[in-house]
């Protein structure tokens, strides 16, 4: 009896310690839920601090910082007219020694791709059985595959030949402060010439290299030393430098600027969000510089509308959450904040426009 006894009330004791537990495990699943959705907010940063802006456009710097918000990344805008800089924002990153390009280079394949003859334009590349490219829908949709082919048969030597022609490797600016990028010394030992053309493998590009590129291919072959004027006196001032007229075959450039439009219209910068009867061109780039360990957005991109035609570049360099089609919506909103001030249409532009509206501009 006694024995009886004790067995039950071991066994007792051994059910309330089991109920007790239950709400405790509960309550810690809950608390453990709760820690798991629980996200801490990415600290905010001012992308403006230490820039100097005494001789820019203020009217677009003012869209331009206000488009980026507190976000790790720089915005470059530029007149291909005459290859003024109009703004530079986040000047500390900007004119660092370069960030991986990721699938902008592929611009610089096309001009080599085409220029060598190795593609026409309307050439359909065979992807797989059931998919083909040609050069528009290619750099519309950012196809790796594509451009790798192509960069295979280009080779090593032509492609940093291209790349050195457009300005890659060197300083684009007359501003002291600028690194310039990188080329390559040799192909990538893993994947080799292809990820040069597709990822831009091995390339350190800068933003003011992207947007001296597409200030070429903006106004149809001239690669202008851009400029950054120090007072509103040398803003009114600016002389065009040229560093070189690209001569390409064929059409080279206009069959690029379609395959750009393509992608906004269609591709992976339609994020944009533009009127599609105000033209923009771009063309976006997606991956990671696995040397700062950073999450690369690029986007390169002119419009084509009225008077004061801009390149606007935007680079972002962040933790998480960037990509190029989040970099074209940033350049989107620029362009339709300065187009919601008839500033593409208005007969002139002073030197330091803006001043007066944007006193406390960032």
């Amino acid at each position: 009896m006694k024995k009886f006894f004790w067995t039950l009330l071991v066994v007792g004791m051994l059910s309330h310690l089991a109920s007790a537990a239950i709400p405790a495990k509960k309550g810690r699943a809950s608390a453990s839920r709760k820690r798991k959705t629980t996200k801490k907010a990415a600290p905010k940063i001012d992308p403006t601090l230490g820039d100097n802006f005494d001789a820019e456009d203020l009217t677009v710097r003012q869209a331009a910082v206000n488009a980026l918000g507190p976000v790790n990344g720089s915005v470059v805008v530029v007149d291909p007219s005459n290859g003024r800089i109009l703004t530079i924002v986040n000047q500390k990153l900007a004119l660092k020694n370069g960030f991986i390009p990721c699938s902008t280079i592929k611009l610089v394949t096309s001009v080599a791709a085409l220029s060598e003859h190795i593609i026409e334009p309307d050439t359909n590349v065979s992807i797989t059985r059931r998919m083909r490219f040609n050069l528009t829908t290619a750099l519309a949709k950012s196809n790796n595959q594509y451009f790798a082919r192509l960069g295979t048969t280009l080779g090593f030597e032509r492609v940093n030949q291209y790349a050195q022609l457009l300005g890659l490797g060197e300083k684009a600016s007359d501003i002291p402060e600028e690194q310039p990028g990188v080329i390559p010394a040799a192909p990538p030992k893993d994947g080799g010439v292809g990820m040069m053309t597709s990822f831009g493998e091995g390339f350190q590009v800068t933003p003011l290299e992207l947007a001296a590129l597409v200030t070429a291919i903006a106004n149809n072959g001239t690669l202008y030393y851009l400029q950054y004027p120090k007072t509103e006196v040398e803003a009114g001032q600016v002389t065009p430098r040229i560093k070189r007229t690209l001569d390409l075959a064929g059409r080279g450039i206009p069959d690029i600027r379609v395959g750009m439009r393509a992608a906004v219209d269609f591709g992976t910068a339609r994020r944009i969000g533009y009127d599609p009867e105000d033209p923009i061109f771009g063309k976006t780039g997606t991956c990671t510089d696995y040397r700062s360990s950073s999450h690369m957005g690029w986007f390169g991109s002119f419009n084509d509308v009225g008077r004061h035609q801009l390149v606007v570049v935007v680079m972002l360099a962040a933790d998480h959450h960037v990509s190029g089609p989040v970099a074209a919506g940033i350049a989107g909103k620029i362009y339709r904040n300065l187009d919601g001030q008839s500033y593409f249409t208005a007969e002139s532009r002073p030197a330091g426009a803006g001043v007066a509206a944007f006193a406390s501009v960032r």
